[in-house]
């Protein structure tokens, strides 16, 4: 299997004034959480919220900032969270994925909104 990328919406939700962003996001089930690089950082002028370690995929540990809120849209998903800032590209991690609920299609290299509740999203609480 292949890289998975996904076309979102970010914005953010303190700034109305800001327009949102679309991107094309690579998906990451082994990550955690949103990464998104500088640039996005300038252009929705999140505010950052402390400094954060982050161990990256060399296993080298860095300090980078995490920034937020931020809006993620999918279709007609949505969530806030905040995001760590480093990379060259966006990257959305399993927990962003699991709070809008939606899951790949391996076979078609995508992501989509959960076929078993395609109206809204649907969690598990117990």
């Amino acid at each position: 299997m292949g890289l998975i990328y996904t076309d979102l919406d970010l914005s953010n939700p303190v700034l109305k004034s800001i327009e949102k962003i679309k991107v094309k996001a690579l998906v990451d089930t082994e990550a955690a959480t949103l990464c998104i690089p500088e640039h996005i950082n300038i252009q929705l002028e999140l505010e950052e919220l402390e400094k954060r370690e982050v161990t990256t995929a060399d296993g080298k540990k860095h300090l980078v900032p995490y920034v937020g809120p931020v809006k993620i849209s999918f279709k007609n998903r949505s969530c806030y969270t905040g995001a760590f800032v480093l990379g060259d590209e966006v990257l959305m991690g399993a927990v962003p994925m699991e709070d809008m609920d939606l899951v790949l299609i391996p076979l078609k290299q995508t992501v989509d909104v959960n076929p078993e509740s395609p109206n809204i999203p649907s969690a598990i609480v117990k």
